[in-house]
């Protein structure tokens, strides 16, 4: 069925019912960044695949909203559809709430559907339209009606991840987590984020392509554990073993009955970004609501010293899978058999070569030449294009290993750069050299460190358009907080603990994509009568593209650090490589 009859559908449903707008997020009733094909409503009304994005249906206009990185895929997947994009990020943008009441009239209705809108979301809704007077109707289903052959939710089976990688068992867990539920005054704990759940009880899954995640929702009171889940997901060895560590099982749909029926007297504590709005509706009034953010990230974002010893070795597979491929690339490119989508394959199949590999961590982003320069291209058959020795390739790719979850890009000519892409490349470098170095605070947030990496950058009158850093799960989420450095301000501290990646980037439209990225674990420096200083340990080991260097546009400190780092990366990946790749891995490390 194409875009336009699914809206034309969408529409005659509205006018039976009264609606005079739908919105559709790209969301699940977990608020997932990577949602399970059962709940891609909005890729199914409109065809838009990227993940993050939000469409509006109205009578007689549509739209879509998304971000800079997914501008140029949007105008190619809408093309035809009648849903005009709106680029988010841009100031002549309208929000798309504001959007949709200048459109409406005093009476009319906004539906959405509840399950798939965070309380947060639904709340801005609701007080900005009361203001016009427009009614927001958060119970519709529409699409599930005209959604023929809906894909079901998915029945992969769960799978236990081991307290040798996670550091703690998941009773350990569930008592710091109650810990910190007795400093709120709450008795029980609804946890609805498939990442914290899956870290909690210290269990996997493959529900949700690149996250190794399932499906659940999870209860935690000061005296009982309750899963909601489908039970055919859990095998015998794991039933038993939550039930020896006292967690009751019960139906993941049966999650609504149990809220609407808990006890009136229960403190509910919960995280409003991530409770999806349709849960809130069935809290009995009678129950103190307790909302703060997320105890389990704020958890799950400081890894304990098995994590962080875990991430190191994940680091030293990964690095020799990313040396093996850039070898690969230069002894393969010219012959020109090699592709954007084939050297993707060929890269998993490196990694996948790692003990204990089990799957990216994330779609690659596998851009030569124009498409380095789309921040989250997607390659597909249709847009496949060959590499060949002129041009850059931008590869940004990771994988999921039990000791933890690597993110990784690296930029490489192909052949020989230009005045213009060395000293292009160098101010990336410099950025991301200079984030990685810094010594900071305790207190710092993100935004006082965003700066570094994009001074070199602006010196040039050059920037990017994205985040610098996000916080990065341990064989969970690729994308986590709650840190992040960007220009927005989240409110949240760095500590000793996170791991954080550091990417700058340039981005010539047309002409090639840049950016280097490395992990990042903040570490204890030192104290002083001005306070305590944190600092960055560099996770990440692959070389970067030397020829691309312009080594007059680096301090005397820059160079030093470079050198050292590749000394670094030589020594620990070096003795997991044969004689001719040692001797070539030595050479893409050299001082300069």
């Amino acid at each position: 069925m194409l875009t336009a009859e699914k809206v034309f559908l969408l529409r005659n449903k509205m006018r039976n019912l009264g609606i005079d707008a739908f919105i559709i997020p790209g969301s699940d009733p977990h608020m997932s960044e990577y949602t399970a094909a059962h709940w891609k409503k909005r890729e199914f009304i409109s065809g838009f695949t990227g993940s993050a994005g939000t469409v509006v249906i109205l009578d007689e206009e549509a739209g879509l909203w998304t971000d800079s990185r997914y501008y140029l895929q949007a105008e190619e997947e809408l093309e035809g559809s009648g849903i005009d994009l709106f680029k988010a990020a841009e100031p002549e943008t309208p929000d798309y709430a504001d959007w949709i009441a200048e459109r409406l009239n005093p009476g009319s209705t906004i539906a959405f559907e509840g399950e798939v809108f965070s309380i947060e979301s639904a709340r801005k809704l609701s007080k900005k339209y009361k203001h016009y007077g427009i009614s927001i109707d958060p119970n519709q289903t529409l699409l599930d009606d005209i959604w023929e052959g809906r894909p079901p939710i998915p029945e992969n089976s769960i799978f236990v991840h081991e307290t040798k990688y996670a550091g703690l068992n998941r009773n350990e867990k569930v008592e710091c987590i109650r810990e910190k539920m007795r400093q709120q005054d709450a008795s029980h704990y609804i946890i609805t984020a498939l990442d914290e759940i899956a870290w909690t009880l210290n269990l996997r899954g493959n529900d949700v392509s690149y996250n190794p995640v399932f499906h659940a929702y999870l209860i935690i009171s000061l005296d009982a554990v309750y899963l909601f889940i489908d039970t055919h997901k859990i095998t015998a060895a794991i039933g038993r073993e939550l039930a020896v560590d006292d967690i009751s099982v019960q139906l993941y749909s049966d999650i609504f009955k149990w809220v609407k029926d808990m006890p009136v007297e229960s403190g509910l504590l919960f995280d409003p970004t991530t409770t999806n709005a349709k849960i809130y509706a069935l809290i009995p009034r009678e129950v103190i609501k307790i909302e703060v953010p997320s105890i389990v990230r704020d958890l799950k974002g400081i890894k304990n010293q098995t994590e962080q010893d875990g991430f190191r070795s994940a680091m030293v597979k990964d690095g020799v899978a990313m040396v093996k491929f850039i070898h690969w690339l230069e002894e393969t490119v010219p012959s020109g058999s090699v592709t954007e989508l084939s050297a993707t394959k060929q890269l998993k199949k490196f990694r996948a070569e790692n003990e204990n590999f089990k799957g990216e961590s994330f779609g690659a982003i596998s851009g030569f030449g124009p498409h380095g320069a789309i921040v989250h291209y997607s390659v597909t058959k249709e847009t496949d294009i060959p590499l060949t020795a002129d041009n850059y390739y931008l590869i940004d790719s990771g994988g999921q290993y039990f000791e933890g979850t690597t993110d990784i890009t690296r930029t490489i000519h192909l052949g020989t750069p230009t005045e213009q892409q060395k000293s292009d490349f160098t101010m990336v470098l410099k950025g991301n050299i200079a984030l990685g170095t810094t010594c900071f605070p305790e207190g710092t947030r993100g935004v006082h460190l965003d700066i570094l990496a994009r001074k070199p950058l602006w010196s040039k009158g050059l920037n990017y358009g994205h985040g610098t850093g996000h916080g990065v799960g341990c064989f969970l989420n690729v994308h986590e907080g709650p840190q992040s450095i960007r220009p927005n301000d989240n409110g949240v501290a760095f500590k000793e603990g996170m791991i954080t990646s550091n990417e700058p980037g340039l981005y010539r439209t047309n002409q090639y994509g840049i950016r280097i990225e490395n992990l990042l674990l903040t570490l204890k420096s030192n104290s002083s009568e001005f306070g305590d200083f944190l600092k960055f340990e560099t996770l990440t080991l692959c070389p970067i593209d030397l020829k691309s260097i312009e080594p007059t546009l680096l301090t005397h400190e820059e160079k030093q650090w470079l050198n050292e780092y590749h000394k670094m990366v030589f020594e620990k990946i070096a003795p997991h490589l044969t004689d001719n790749l040692k001797a070539w891995l030595k050479e893409q490390t050299k001082p300069i």
